[in-house]
């Protein structure tokens, strides 16, 4: 009778069984796709948040660029009324320039800026009493008044959203800064 419940309790110590052991690993490996996933959804929310940290601080550029400019502010050479110059007669970095020169080169130099720095950046300043609207295809300036609206655009990659894609078959979706500037 001894020997019968030394058997039983060997059994019972025994340990895992390999079904328990397999369950394991499959509520372990479940628990680490969830957190590989909210890794990845943390690193998109983080670039998205960089791209508007590069665009707020691009506006603030080319608002500093017209403050050093005072001239060229106050005969609208920064009003872009049509497409933005694509370039500079006079490299003012090192040379001396007029206020019309010297907004040309600001407004160059900074667009160039935005498509280096952002995904598909660009920009544009114009005077616009409505400036929360229009896009990069049709900004919508109005051309009126003496506020600036310094509008940015870029794509930025989602998540989840198979209508818009890019070449490479990623979501994107085009985000807009629009400051307000009252140079005067």
């Amino acid at each position: 009778m001894n020997r019968i419940l030394n058997i039983s309790r060997s059994r019972k110590l025994a340990g895992f069984s390999l079904i328990e052991v397999l369950v394991a690993i499959v509520i372990f490996s479940i628990g680490l796709l969830g957190i590989a996933s909210l890794q990845i959804a943390g690193l998109r929310f983080a670039s998205g948040s960089q791209h508007r940290a590069v665009a707020t601080m691009q506006a603030q550029n080319i608002a500093d660029r017209m403050l050093a400019n005072l001239g060229g502010v106050e005969n609208e050479y920064y009003n872009i009324t049509g497409s933005m110059p694509g370039s500079y007669t006079t490299d003012c970095s090192t040379a001396d320039c007029n206020p019309t020169d010297l907004a040309t080169y600001d407004l160059v130099t900074w667009n160039l800026e935005n498509a280096d720095l952002l995904p598909s950046g660009d920009g544009i300043v114009c005077l616009d009493w409505s400036p929360n609207d229009g896009d990069s295809s049709n900004w919508a300036c109005d051309n009126s008044g003496d506020v600036y609206a310094i509008k940015i655009e870029w794509q930025e990659r989602i998540a989840g959203d198979e209508d818009i894609e890019d070449a490479a078959g990623e979501g994107v979706q085009t985000r807009q800064l629009v400051m307000t500037f009252v140079p005067l």
